[in-house]
């Protein structure tokens, strides 16, 4: 079951290929295995197993030849974020105030796995509203990283990462409004990537804010290219999804040659030593595979980033999330309600305008700043990881670091105010506590292909596969 369960996507559709392997056998694994490690992870808030099943024999069924072909993700485990809806079942992002609901339709991307033949098999916890970088909530309690149970597997998507670094799914979906899918690819050594806005059809209202985009989490960069050209494409419900449909490639020359550069603190965010020397670790290794990294500095504030976010979050999401809890404010975490009265001070000190001027500010300073490189290198997280169960509210301490808020311990919403750079985030080791860090290979607007370019030439020269001596000690 231990090599089952690890395997990658790519490798367990060749398997099935030739016969070596059956649906059926790779998902009555991960059953067991979720069976296993669940009570101390906690990162599904439903099992699908009946269904899934049933899916996966069907799957085989094509494989043997009997049925019409094989589809990219055919019999391949994927969960799914909760908060990405399928028809008849539960929807309610982890709040109280909605529980009961159920969804009318799939979302874009519910339709694009099932489409490709992927089998989803479990449905994965969130933060309330997927508002944090940690994944706890008064509905589902606590999911915890599995290298490491103090702590959290990030958020919002981190029953989705939790599952991949356990070994009960082989994919999962994710999304990303700042830092969503990234954070939890850093915290536990996985692979994420947040596409440009647009690539990937999302879910309205939200889909139109282009902070936002749903994306894949996989265990390795194959993994990710594959589920990425399985969700990337236009979808009539969503009209920012943009045409034509490209497909990233999958083969990629050595990156030798490329320019990369490295900018440790993005202006002044204040970066762990451990999570630095790891950043500098895996540009060494592009280094030495050929390829020129330069460092850079850019000359952002934690504070500017801080307002532009503001205004927007409390223009939009906020604004959304206050539309749901109305008056009940008493049924939601106490992150959320504090969440609720930071984004509503910050939209009515200067308003959205004042937010727009910041972010095209920002976007021209990185546009000058990434002249004559072909994309920029930086950590994901300014620590290794959160703890996991507090709400972090105001100040907090982490390892001897402080911070004023939780956004400060993290570098990736200033790449969803840059939201048309790709963001492949990818392992860059692990920190003093035994946690994955990670870094963020960013790329030129649509430029999607280099950033995965650089990401394979990463894994290639300083690999972080999921093997038998480096797995979580579940």
């Amino acid at each position: 079951m231990s090599e089952l369960i690890y395997l990658s996507a790519t490798e367990a559709r060749a398997l099935f290929a030739k016969r070596a392997l059956s649906p059926v056998e790779l998902l009555e694994a991960l059953i067991e295995r979720t069976e296993q490690v669940e009570p101390k992870v906690n990162a599904f808030t439903e099992r699908l197993f009946d269904e899934a099943l049933a899916a996966a024999a069907q799957a085989e069924a094509r494989y043997l030849g009997k049925g019409p072909a094989p589809r990219p993700l055919e019999g391949i485990p994927v969960a799914a974020k909760e908060k990405h809806a399928i028809a008849g079942r539960s929807l309610t992002e982890g709040s109280l105030i909605s529980e009961g609901g159920v969804a009318a339709e799939n979302a874009p991307v519910i339709d694009r796995v099932l489409d490709a033949g992927g089998i989803i098999h479990a449905r994965t916890t969130t933060p309330e509203f997927s508002i944090s970088p940690f994944t706890h909530t008064p509905m589902w309690g606590i999911t915890r990283n599995p290298w490491n149970p103090d702590y959290t597997p990030g958020g919002s998507s981190g029953g989705s990462a939790a599952a991949l670094a356990a070994g009960t799914a082989l994919l999962a979906t994710a999304s990303d409004i700042g830092g969503s899918t990234r954070i939890p690819a850093a915290f536990t050594g996985i692979v994420g990537f947040k596409a440009p806005y647009g690539r990937i059809p999302g879910t309205p209202p939200l889909s139109m804010d282009f902070y936002r985009g749903d994306g894949p989490l996989a265990r390795t960069v194959d993994d990710t290219i594959l589920f990425a050209n399985t969700l990337i494409g236009p979808d009539p419900r969503d009209h920012t999804s943009l045409r034509p449909r490209i497909a990233l490639p999958t083969e990629y020359e050595p990156a030798a040659g490329m320019r990369v550069a490295l900018c440790v603190r993005l202006g002044d965010y204040d970066v762990k030593p451990d999570v630095e020397r790891n950043t500098r670790a895996a540009a060494d290794a592009l280094a030495q595979a050929g390829v020129v990294v330069e460092e850079i500095e850019l000359p952002w504030t934690r504070a500017e980033i801080g307002r532009a976010t503001g205004k927007h979050f409390g223009t939009i999401f906020g604004a959304l999330v206050q539309d749901v809890v109305g008056d009940r404010r008493d049924l939601v975490a106490p992150y959320t309600a504090a969440f609720l009265g930071w984004a509503a001070k910050a939209a009515d000190r200067g308003g959205f305008l004042e937010g727009l001027r910041i972010e095209t500010r920002m976007q021209r300073e990185l546009a000058e700043a990434m002249s004559g490189f072909d994309a920029l290198l930086c950590p994901t997280a300014a620590i290794p990881a959160l703890p996991a169960g507090d709400d972090l509210i105001g100040e907090f301490e982490v390892d001897g670091h402080r911070f004023a808020r939780f956004s400060d311990a993290t570098l990736t919403t200033p790449f969803n105010i840059n939201n048309r750079c790709p963001v492949l985030a990818v392992p860059s080791g692990h920190g003093d506590n035994g946690v994955p860090t990670g870094v963020q290979i960013v790329g030129h607007t649509y430029d999607d292909a280099t950033v995965f370019r650089l990401g394979k030439e990463l894994e290639r020269v300083r690999p972080w596969a999921y093997t038998e001596s480096h797995r979580p000690a579940l």
